[in-house]
């Protein structure tokens, strides 16, 4: 039996846990440069907020239903998140981290009538452990998992949990589920198996193999042999290492001088660097993009894409080649909305040959890279970085909180990194 554990409107949760006065009221949280937003308490649901709306669009909303509104806050759902998994590692030694708020875990060696109960026991130790309210869904397959979790989340005499572990269960509830709603199943398929006749998850469940292969391809086939509770899809315990590194941001504001966009750039160089190392890895190639907005009358965009010889994790070479790229990509005059670096090529750090004709000194880098990073971890971010990438960003609440650089990202509702910062801790005050 897998369960699926599932975050309850995470990001909002994880702004709760460090300001219980949002309780009970609606929450939204906003993306990179205040844009749209991208979670919402279930207060905020049931006020109609749809997902991905513009924030612009809801800020009379805001006013009228005293909505409290964040910045989004990576640094701290991070931490937070990190947090829960390793809480829900404690249950069982095989665990799937499927995302930031949702992982597999293996019950195997629960017996069939402790499962729910085993699902509570996880969602209170969660809780109490972390501040994170869960759902818990359980059944013999991923996909029946993922289904268990949508009643767990939808359903209040459920509890936060439910079991599909017996199959007579299962067939009652797929008979009541539209097919959109299985896990996999988009608009655009459903849409396509409805004209079939395929209407709930019943229908597809039942459905003639080789039909189910000809309307959704082998992937469709797989989820229908999983909704008979015969498992396709095996747990991945180990992540599958990245086969490239993406640092992108859109600015807080549009930048005009090629200084201010050289700064940005190797900001991202610098970032996508130090994961590279915390990956243990090199790249051996790397692309540097910059792009107008897309609502210019001519909007620009442009990229470069060329080898790093030897690869690297050191963040100098990276940020020099990073700037060389930038110099003929950029043009005079333009408003950018947007810069990135992109690392490709990558391989184990450990396995890279020494080249004969190298220009620098590896031991050396490698010995510099780890002062830089150690002094970063133990200090904080940015104690230590390359004066190409500008000035740190201001402290919030700090004489230079105005003062950011144009392509800094905007968060006008930021709340503090309370767990990763120690100029950010909450303060306790005793009467």
């Amino acid at each position: 039996m897998l369960a699926l554990a599932d975050c309850n409107s995470f990001y909002a949760s994880c702004e709760r846990v460090f300001d219980p006065r949002l309780r009970g009221r609606p929450v939204v949280v906003l993306s990179n440069n205040d844009g749209c937003v991208v979670a919402r308490s279930a207060e905020a649901k049931a006020l109609g907020i749809a997902m991905g709306i513009p924030f612009f669009q809801i800020r009379d909303l805001v006013t009228r239903h005293s909505i409290v509104v964040r910045s989004s806050n990576y640094t701290l759902y991070g931490d937070l998140s990190a947090r829960v998994m390793a809480v829900l590692g404690r249950f069982t030694p095989h665990l799937e981290i499927y995302s930031i708020d949702e992982a597999f875990l293996d019950l195997g060696g629960a017996s069939a009538d402790r499962l729910t109960e085993c699902g509570r026991s996880i969602r209170r130790t969660v809780l109490r452990w972390t501040g994170i309210p869960v759902s818990i869904g359980i059944g013999p397959t991923k996909t029946l998992a993922k289904v268990a979790n949508h009643l767990a989340k939808h359903a209040p005499a459920a509890g936060g949990v439910w079991s599909l572990a017996d199959p007579r269960d299962q067939a009652a509830v797929l008979a009541r589920l539209d097919v959109q709603d299985i896990w996999g199943i988009g608009s655009r398929l459903a849409a396509r198996l409805k004209r079939a006749g395929i209407a709930t998850g019943l229908d597809l469940r039942e459905a003639n193999a080789n039909h189910v292969r000809r309307l959704l391809g082998v992937v469709g086939e797989r989820t229908a042999l999983e909704l008979q509770g015969l498992p396709c899809l095996a747990l991945e315990e180990i992540v599958p290492p990245a086969k490239s590194i993406i640092r992108s941001r859109s600015f807080g504001r549009p930048v005009q001088r090629r200084e201010e966009l050289e700064e940005a750039v190797a900001t991202h160089a610098a970032r996508a660097a130090e994961k590279l190392r915390q990956h243990r890895r090199v790249a051996g190639a790397m692309s540097v993009f910059v792009a107008t907005s897309q609502f210019r009358a001519a909007p620009y965009a442009n990229a470069v894409t060329f080898p790093l010889d030897p690869p690297t994790d050191d963040s100098a070479r990276l940020i020099h080649a990073a700037l060389a790229a930038l110099r003929p990509i950029f043009r005079e005059g333009l408003a950018y909305q947007k810069a990135g670096v992109m690392l490709g090529g990558l391989e184990p750090r450990a396995g890279l040959t020494e080249c004969l004709f190298a220009r620098y000194d590896r031991g050396r880098s490698e010995r510099l890279m780890a002062v830089l990073d150690g002094v970063n971890r133990r200090l904080g971010p940015d104690t230590l970085r390359y004066a190409a990438a500008g000035p740190c960003p201001p402290k919030r609440g700090s004489a230079r909180e105005g003062g950011s650089r144009p392509w800094h990202m905007r968060r006008e509702h930021a709340s503090p990194r309370y767990t990763t910062r120690w100029d950010e801790l909450p303060t306790v005050k005793a009467i």
